[in-house]
This record gives structure tokens, C-alpha cells and sequence, in this order.
């Protein structure tokens, strides 16, 4: 059976399974997932159309890359993200391989478990077969999860047992340099009852990206009483289509702390979430955006609480450049039985350019009488003042915009929990702008 629009076939699917020793759930996984893109719909992001998108394409399911044996053979565009000296958490993947792993001694003696997807699947099958898609994130909400669950072809697997503190941060390096691959990466990162993890991923190109897919699902489930602060930076080729779901369930008393750097130069859909299943949990996601050229960007941020005293807080800032656009969507939904809850958002766009376009819609949907909630958002263009003032002090037009931008960006960036984020990002924006 193959589908009328992908190139791949049930039995490459098959094959692809077995060559990688899959257990038997997830080849029947991937069989049951390819059938149902021939029927689910499209997801709708709210004012962006997808009907000439095309996040079907891809040149080879599979793209073999190089293992290292140790960081010195990284390549230097990786190195540069890297604190070689301290790095104690560490999985590189290169294209659709696993490339390099290292786990601290005291992680792997207190039980935590760090593998790329391929491996746990074979180590800890039930383990990943409890959690993957079957809460955060499912196989049948959209045709975009169903050619995920059908596709995946790398990823990673962390587990942090009942009362363990990972001291040391798990970083996570993707790293694309061949044109014919794409990247359908599956991240799960579980904790355990007052356990507590922060985990750092990176994801960057040193080749073309045109005519493939980036297709990424990230799930959190954070247990009582646990906590997850969840880093990333991303800046893949501008050829990728994107979509891209991360979302996080929390039981009571935990917490999950997103710091986003959305740097991919390609058109994306982004889908940021997270459930506050149990009482008292709490939620912030805080996310920078640079659009530039003719990227359409389109950002939801969501953070719906059903548990009792629970807190949300949304905080986004983005700049679009030339021809660029964005949605920004910013939903806080407090439910029926969610008393004494708080859900906040902010969100602004910087358009600098006249072609440039951003959109901001803060909404908040509240079920309950006893909680507090609030929003504000912003699309404006560069005041011109501003620009002068700097182009009269002898700075440059290009200068004075790298700067305004940098301003605008701060405030969002100086608030993420994650210094190497912001060391990261801030060096992404820099490159990013002055392209």
C-alpha cells in the first residue's frame, strides 16, 4: 500500500522498523499512523491557510550521518554551542543518527535514563510505549501527528526517577548538514515525583534544507511535585517546511518552565502547550521569534489549567524583517474547577519594514469565578525617532536596526531561566539580523 502523496510505502515503513530492531507496538504504530493520513485533516492554525503548503515532500526517509568518538571531531558550528570542559549530559545526533552520548556518573547511578529514541525503544520498550503519544500529544489529532507517528526517525528518551535532581543539565544537538535529509524527531522527557531535570536542545543546519520537512513532536510529563525547565534553540535552513509541537501535562504541585529561541529561517507552525493537570502546578512559556525574507510564522502559545491554584504565564516577543509574517495566538484557559488560579500573557510584535507583518491575538478563556487573569499585546512598526537618534550619533542605518532589534529582544531573553539559552540566542539573533 503506498499513499497517494507521500513516496514511501507500508512496507518501507516495515522494513525500517524492523532494520531497527522497533519492538512490534510501534512497527503496528507506524502502519496504523500512515493509514490515517489518508483521512485526517489538516490542522487549522487560526489565520494561516495551509492549503499550499506542502509537508509532504522529503527526499529520503532516512539519512545515515557520522558517529564521533569524541568532541574534538565535532564540527566546529557545533563546538561553538557546546561547553566542551563541562559538558556532563550530552546526545548529539547527526541527520538521523545517533552520533554521541555521555551521561554523568551520578545521573546513571541515580537511575536516569538518557538514549536516543532507537535505543530506548529496544532498552526500555514498556517504558516508551507508556508515554509516547498517548496523553500530551496523539497520533489521531491531525494528519500532521499522524506523518510524525508514521516518519519518526530520531529523537530522545529521558527518565528521571521518583526524588532524583539531574545536577547537571542534558543537553540535546541536532545537527543537519546533508541536503536529502529531513528530521522527524520524537523528544519524550519524563519525571517522577519531586524529581527535577533541565534540559538544553539545539537545533542547526550547515546544509540546504529545500524540498524537506521539519516534523518535531517534544512531550513533558512532569510528576508531582517535579520540575522541568525546558531550553531550546532553533535555527534550521530556511528550505524546511516546519511544524512543530511541544507540549507538557503537569500533576500537582509541578512546574514546567519553557525558554524558546525560534530562530529557523523556513515557514513553520509552532505549537507550545502545556496542561496544568494537578493542583497548584505552574506553567511559564517564554519564546523570542525572528522572521526575515518571506517566512510565515505561525505561534501558538496555550496554556490551559484545570487544576486548582494553578499559574500561567506567557511571555513572547518577535521581530519581522522585509517580507516576513507572524500570528502570534496566546490562549490562557482556566476551566471549570480551576479556583484560585492566575493566567497572564504578553505578547509583541516589532515590524521594520513596511512589508513585514505581525499579529498578536491574546485570548483568555475562563470557566471560573475566583481567579485573576490578564493580557497584553502589541504590533507595531521601529518608531523612527529611534532610528535617528542612533543614525545622528554616526551609527549606521543596518546598525541602528541590529540594535533596536537587540533592545526589543532583551527583555524576553534576559528573563530565561537557562544561561547557556541565552548565551546561545543571542548569539542566533546576531547572525540571524545582520544576514
Amino acid at each position: 500500500m503506498t499513499t497517494d502523496i507521500l513516496n514511501i510505502s507500508e512496507e518501507q515503513l516495515v522494513d525500517y522498523s524492523k532494520a531497527h530492531k522497533e519492538p512490534s507496538w510501534m512497527t503496528e504504530l507506524r502502519k496504523k499512523a500512515l493509514k490515517l493520513t489518508e483521512t485526517l485533516e489538516m490542522p487549522k492554525p487560526d489565520k494561516t491557510k495551509l492549503r499550499k503548503w506542502d509537508f509532504d515532500s522529503f527526499k529520503q526517509h532516512e539519512v545515515t550521518g557520522k558517529a564521533y568518538e569524541s568532541l574534538s571531531e565535532l564540527p566546529e558550528s557545533v563546538k561553538e554551542i557546546i561547553d566542551i570542559e563541562n559538558s556532563k549530559n550530552l546526545v548529539i545526533q547527526h541527520n538521523n543518527s545517533l552520533a554521541y552520548t555521555q551521561v554523568s556518573e551520578q545521573a546513571s547511578s541515580n537511575g536516569v535514563i538518557v538514549e536516543g529514541l532507537e535505543e530506548a525503544l529496544i532498552n526500555h520498550s514498556d517504558l516508551v510505549q507508556k508515554y509516547y503519544m498517548t496523553e500530551a500529544v496523539t497520533v489521531d489529532e491531525h494528519r500532521l501527528t499522524a506523518l510524525h507517528t508514521a516518519l519518526v526517525n530520531g529523537g530522545l528518551f529521558v527518565y528521571v526517577p521518583k526524588n532524583v535532581v539531574v545536577e547537571d543539565p542534558i543537553q540535546y544537538v541536532v545537527l543537519h548538514d546533508d541536503e536529502d535529509a529531513s528530521i522527524y524527531n520524537h523528544v519524550i522527557i519524563v519525571t517522577e515525583e519531586s524529581a527535577e531535570v533541565t534540559y538544553v536542545e539545539n537545533y542547526l543546519s550547515n546544509a540546504s534544507g529545500e524540498g524537506n520537512q521539519i516534523n518535531i513532536v517534544s512531550e513533558v510529563i512532569a510528576g508531582a511535585n517535579s520540575n522541568v525547565t525546558y531550553g531550546s534553540v532553533d535555527y534550521l535552513d530556511k528550505g524546511f517546511t516546519g511544524h512543530i509541537i511541544r507540549r507538557g501535562m503537569t500533576e500537582r504541585d509541578a512546574s514546567i518552565n519553557w525558554a524558546l529561541g525560534l530562530m529557523n529561517e523556513g515557514s513553520q507552525i509552532i505549537d507550545n502547550t502545556t496542561n496544568l493537570i494537578g493542583d497548584r502546578s505552574t506553567s511559564s512559556l517564554k519564546s523570542v521569534v525572528v522572521g526575515t525574507g518571506d517566512q510565515k510564522i505561525n505561534l501558538t502559545s496555550k496554556i490551559v489549567q484545570y487544576g486548582k491554584e494553578t499559574d500561567g504565564y506567557i511571555l513572547k516577543h518577535g521581530v519581522m524583517k522585509e517580507h516576513a509574517s507572524s500570528v502570534f495566538n496566546g490562549i490562557g484557559y482556566i476551566k471549570h474547577g480551576g479556583t484560585k488560579s492566575e493566567a497572564n500573557q504578553e505578547s509583541r510584535v516589532l515590524m521594520l519594514s513596511e512589508h513585514a507583518r505581525g499579529d498578536a491575538n491574546p485570548i483568555l478563556l475562563i470557566d471560573e469565578d475566583d481567579v485573576q487573569a490578564g493580557h497584553a499585546a502589541s504590533v507595531g512598526r521601529v518608531d523612527p525617532q529611534q532610528l535617528y537618534y542612533l543614525m545622528s550619533r554616526g551609527i549606521s542605518q543596518q546598525e541602528a536596526e541590529r540594535l533596536v532589534i537587540h533592545g526589543f529582544l532583551d527583555p524576553v531573553v534576559r528573563e530565561l531561566p537557562i544561561e547557556d539559552v541565552k548565551r546561545q540566542l543571542r548569539q542566533v539573533i546576531e547572525r540571524k539580523i545582520t544576514k
